[in-house]
């Protein structure tokens, strides 16, 4: 019984998927409750998708894709916020413009060149064949998320609450509302070869909206949000071998039912009656 319990761990490929998952998962959760309590839960969509065209013109230019997503989700996300302090537009709207136009230029750059990259992989990722380089480069950057989030998470907090009382005490806003897009870039970036474009934005929004629902203090917050994304994403790669499916949309499978419970869960703690 152990040993055929133990038997996708035995293959080399399963170790490194979920060796994956335990680097990116909790620089992602961290940065989700960030996202969940500032409302940009549709930022981490919009750079989500928007690192397409970077990605192609990063294989276009014989650069690391990593760099070309990198610097198209910041591209995104500044002017998503620059187009929201120059126009009457709500922050959502844009968010829906620029990502969806810049989701467009990708695809429409990738369908013009002749490649062997497989825009199956950038988009849901490939969890089983990531090899050392990718764990070396996930585990690095999210190793300094997670370090950059763990030691200012006061002042983003802060931020992230009331960016007017931030400025008032003297907090460098400016700093920090650019730095929490460039992590945010960062981390998706960690996440592209994994978990791909698409579903990313899972890891990006459920394991905070998750901790949210379960706490109403942020350390707490944060280390339920971590727990969730850890225990979702290993069991998510596990059972993905049993059920010969991908990983990545069984682990967002898995973190959909447990949001599922945890909305049941507080609803009846608070004494709302749930109806049908």
């Amino acid at each position: 019984m152990m040993e055929t319990l133990l038997l996708p761990l035995q293959f080399p490929f399963m170790q490194n998927a979920l060796l994956a998952v335990a680097l990116i998962a909790p620089a992602a959760a961290m940065l989700s409750t960030f996202l969940v309590l500032k409302g940009w839960s549709l930022m981490g969509d919009a750079t989500s998708h928007a690192v397409l065209p970077g990605v192609v013109l990063a294989y276009i230019a014989g650069i690391p894709l990593i760099i070309g997503a990198f610097v198209a989700g910041l591209i995104c996300a500044v002017a998503t916020g620059f187009i929201k302090d120059n126009s009457r537009i709500k922050q959502d709207t844009v968010m829906g413009v620029v990502f969806s136009g810049m989701f467009g230029l990708g695809v429409v750059l990738y369908t013009r060149i002749s490649s062997d990259m497989h825009l199956d992989h950038i988009l849901f990722g490939n969890m089983l064949g990531v090899g050392p380089d990718d764990l070396w480069t996930a585990g690095t950057i999210s190793a300094g998320v997670a370090l950059i989030l763990g030691v200012k998470w006061r002042d983003f907090l802060a931020h992230s609450f009331d960016p007017v009382q931030a400025r008032m005490i003297g907090l460098p806003v400016g700093w920090l509302h650019y730095g929490l897009l460039a992590i945010l870039s960062a981390t998706i970036v960690a996440m592209l070869t994994s978990v791909g474009i698409i579903l990313s934005v899972a890891y990006l929004i459920a394991p905070g909206a998750i901790a949210f629902l379960l706490t109403r203090r942020f350390l707490p917050m944060m280390q339920v949000s971590v727990l969730v994304a850890l225990l979702a994403g290993l069991a998510g790669t596990y059972l993905s071998f049993w059920i010969d499916s991908a990983p990545a949309p069984t682990i967002v499978l898995i973190m959909t039912a447990m949001f599922l419970l945890a909305l049941g869960w507080r609803r009846l703690r608070d004494g709302v009656k749930i109806t049908p």
